[in-house]
């Protein structure tokens, strides 16, 4: 479907999708939200799409944030709704998704971005990328799950820090803490993230998704990750990519993974 705000082109089974609001540097505003959202779970219906890259338009911005003068005047309730509905409408929608999702972070990835960023599976930073959580700047805290990802990304201690100074951090100190996977050229950013899919591609993608369920149920309150992981492990006994698996490993052949 079209949309005003995102665009989406699919090659070989990798969908690169790219937040379009250039002039704004790529901010989150309402619609943007909602045409990430329908784009991924379009994305995610469509079984010829084995890997997704996120990307923002342009050399200057991943996201360099929420869209601050739609919510400057909300109340409370507004903007504990603003929060909620965000996070079930788009962050924790791509965090939960089978289907593999890169963060290309191409520039400033700010607030929101960031957030945004930190929801996908793993990242990867262009070598001008600089990221942050400014909020508490603009007297708000997080909305949309940075004070719970980036503790679990880099720590309690460093995420007190880049929460509380509202600083920014650049690629190199994101590598360092663990914030993202690799540092690249700019110009390298996306034809790296490609090579990286095309890795995961050769694998089974009904696996790959268990093995998502497994590893986000260790981070779920009340949720025994052991158990989900014993669970998965044995679902995909039951599968054709584990009969396809194995019979290519005892044939010394290349598997071809019928991805059910």
């Amino acid at each position: 479907m079209p949309y005003n705000n995102v665009l989406s082109e699919e090659l070989d089974g990798i969908l690169l999708i790219t937040i379009n609001r250039p002039t704004k540097l790529n901010a989150l505003n309402t619609e943007t939200i909602e045409e990430l959202s329908a784009a991924f779970s379009e994305a995610e219906e469509d079984k010829d799409i084995k890997v997704i890259i996120l990307t923002g338009s342009g050399e200057k911005a991943f996201v360099a944030g929420a869209d601050i003068s739609e919510f400057a005047h909300f109340s409370e309730e507004k903007g504990k709704m603003l929060a909620a509905d965000g996070q079930e409408l788009l962050f924790n929608l791509i965090e939960n998704l089978n289907t593999p999702v890169i963060a290309a972070v191409n520039g400033f990835a700010l607030g929101g971005g960031l957030e945004l960023a930190m929801s996908c599976h793993f990242r990867i930073a262009s070598e001008n990328a600089k990221m942050g959580l400014p909020e508490v700047s603009l007297g708000v805290i997080p909305g949309y799950g940075g004070t719970q990802r980036l503790p679990q990304l880099v720590g309690k201690g460093r995420a007190m820090e880049m929460i509380m100074t509202a600083g920014m951090i650049n690629a190199e100190q994101a590598l360092a803490y663990g914030l993202v996977n690799h540092v690249t050229p700019l110009e390298e950013l996306i034809p790296f993230c490609e090579g990286i899919a095309k890795k995961i591609m050769r694998n089974s993608s009904v696996a790959i998704g268990a093995a998502i369920m497994a590893i986000n149920a260790n981070y779920k309150k009340g949720v025994n990750g052991f158990q989900v992981e014993i669970d998965q492990f044995g679902k995909c006994f039951g599968t054709d990519d584990f009969k396809e698996g194995t019979s290519a490993f005892l044939e010394k052949r290349k598997a071809e993974f019928p991805g059910r």
